[in-house]
């Protein structure tokens, strides 16, 4: 598929690339495809002014941080069909995120280091039958997810000579794993390279997010049960659903067109709140929360393909993804040009290669309340218009 060789992309959320079922529709009775997608994003953020609390006055320190770092995602899929069936078993981390500011700036009460990792494995089929000029597929399938991940927040300044024994740094780890489905339609005509397929992906919900809140880096003072122990905490969250459209079609000999639009429901995620499982009371919400407080994304994709010869085709592409930050956060809108390039030396073998380069749009990050919880009371902050840089390889075996 050619719409597919200038995919990197950098979108809102936690979202690294989301789900894609594209390799369901190769023509091939048998696939493999193994890619790795690695992604460069440059949010820097300037303007920082902490909002004095009871942990510490931060504005002595510096006023700006680099916000983001790269990382990679890969995919391994394995693709069979027989008949009017066809089945796609595949790996994937779909989501995730990782900031790491630092400790050393004036907003490192809201965050030091926050990282989410997530691993999905998928299983989709599709039943296909004649409608009209073309075939009819009707798509179903699950997949089971794990997520794990952490983050970590200057609680108190640590006054010396207790500095030199206790950093003052509090630390969420947490997981879980669950389940979810997806359900499509698609509709073919090859003689045309026509598809048009509408795939929608469940939520998954997370009711047992486990795990502990460190607070050893703080002396026991003050009678607080929680300073100074590793307290175990539970929690609940959802990995928010998602409806794709997808459309290609030959506009002209050796030419494709293609586009796509996706909404994806991050407004479930909001704030998170963690209490204790050791009998302990839990304070008014939570012992500590995980606030993200974002809105739905929306991500719209077009682009124009050519197959050159039997060896070689390429493909360009423009993003515009609606950033999920609502007053509280960095993640705005942003736009990515992709290009992208396939090599098959044999009929067998598929090698592509594919990369993107975009902005980050502008904004600023402050206070705000929704549904009766106030976000972004620890710090403001601003931010430009920054890079993103994404490349992309994968090789497919097909027989």
């Amino acid at each position: 598929m050619l719409s597919a060789l200038a995919q990197p992309a950098f979108a809102g959320g936690l979202d690294r690339g989301g789900y894609n079922i594209d390799q369901l529709f190769d023509a091939s009775q048998f696939s493999i495809q193994s890619g790795v997608i690695y992604v460069m994003p440059q949010r820097k953020l300037k303007n920082v002014q902490d909002v004095p609390t009871s942990g510490g006055n931060l504005n002595s320190r510096p006023n700006y941080a680099d916000d983001t770092t790269d990382y990679a995602v890969p995919y391994l899929g394995l693709k069979g069909g027989a008949g009017n069936v066809d089945c796609l078993v595949d790996y994937s981390e779909p989501f995730g995120a990782h900031t790491n500011p630092g400790v050393n700036w004036a907003g490192a009460n809201n965050n030091v280091e926050t990282k989410v990792d997530s691993r999905n494995y998928g299983a989709t089929c599709s039943y296909k039958f004649d409608v009209g000029p073309g075939q009819l597929r009707v798509i179903g399938g699950a997949f089971y997810q794990e997520i794990e991940g952490f983050q970590e927040k200057l609680v108190a300044v640590i006054p010396a000579p207790a500095s030199a024994l206790y950093s003052g740094v509090g630390r969420l780890d947490l997981s879980d794993e669950s389940w979810g489905w997806r359900a499509g339609v698609a509709y073919e005509i090859p003689e045309y390279a026509l598809r048009a397929s509408l795939v929608y992906n469940s939520r998954v919900k997370y009711d047992n997010l486990t795990g502990t809140v460190n607070l050893t880096q703080l002396p026991i003072t003050g009678g607080n049960p929680f300073l100074g122990r590793n307290t175990p905490v539970v929690g609940s969250a959802e990995a928010p659903e998602s409806l794709e459209l997808k459309v290609q079609s030959g506009i002209a000999p050796d030419w494709l067109a293609f586009g796509s639009v996706k909404w994806t429901n991050w407004s479930v995620l909001q704030s998170i709140p963690f209490c204790p499982t050791n009998g302990l009371p839990c304070p008014k919400g939570g012992l500590t929360s995980l606030d993200l407080g974002y809105r739905d994304g929306w991500t719209v994709s077009g682009g124009i393909g050519h197959k050159f010869n039997d060896q070689w085709s390429g493909a360009v592409s423009v993003t515009w993804d609606r950033g999920t930050s609502d007053g509280y956060g960095a993640q705005t809108d942003s736009w990515l040009l992709g290009v992208g390039a396939a090599y098959s030396p044999t009929e067998n073998i598929e090698w592509r290669l594919a990369g993107s380069l975009g902005v980050l749009t502008s904004g600023e990050s402050g206070t705000f309340t929704r549904d009766g919880v106030t976000y972004g009371d620890d710090v403001t902050y601003s931010f430009g218009n920054d890079l993103v840089a994404a490349i992309s390889t994968s090789i497919k075996v097909k027989f």
